[in-house]
């Protein structure tokens, strides 16, 4: 096997490990690509990148500690749109409207707050326009998920929202559509 088609075959190797579903979380550490790729890994991931792209998609490179950005074998890779989709696009992926909602009314609060927030906090805003229920578990099913992160009734944003929302355009989206609300002095 020539070296040319070695290396097609470790790209599609790696579009395929990104690709794939995990059981548990998108997308595979450093560590997987290199053990199946071998140590020239970032390599093969960049001509993957290129692939991908054609396709509209980007990859995206996470750190699970952000105390640990550049160390490429504990980051987790994975795919994303390259643009957002609209909302009736998530909705039918099966994101319900409400849970959306608790989503963005969560990260927001806890952007505002310089990135932690205690968790009773977040809980006593969202009670005010969801039930308690369903609060607690969505909160619970977005840490699960990597969106939030909570340490000691702490939340912070998580890996997963680092990766897949731009907080600065939500930010923007959010404050836009609450200036245009207020009502107009005569």
């Amino acid at each position: 096997m020539s070296d040319e088609a070695e290396v097609q075959r470790k790209v599609r190797k790696t579009a395929q490990l990104l690709l794939l579903p995990r059981p548990r979380s998108p997308g595979v550490k450093g560590w997987e690509l290199k053990r199946t790729l071998g140590k020239d890994y970032m390599k093969i991931l960049e001509l993957a990148k290129e692939e991908l792209s054609r396709l509209d998609l980007e990859v995206k490179i996470v750190s699970d500690e952000a105390d640990a950005p550049d160390d490429y074998d504990r980051a987790r890779f994975f795919v994303v749109l390259k643009h957002p989709p609209p909302l009736s696009e998530l909705v039918s992926a099966g994101w319900r409207i409400d849970d959306l909602a608790v989503l963005a009314a969560t990260l927001t609060y806890i952007v505002s707050r310089h990135g932690k927030v205690p968790r009773k906090d977040v809980e006593q805003l969202l009670k005010e326009k969801f039930p308690r229920w369903k609060v607690d578990l969505n909160l619970d099913r977005f840490t699960r998920l990597g969106y939030l992160s909570e340490g000691e009734e702490v939340l912070t944003i998580g890996w997963r929202t680092r990766a897949e929302i731009d907080q600065k355009t939500l930010m923007n989206l959010l404050l836009s559509s609450t200036t245009s609300q207020e009502p107009r002095a005569k």
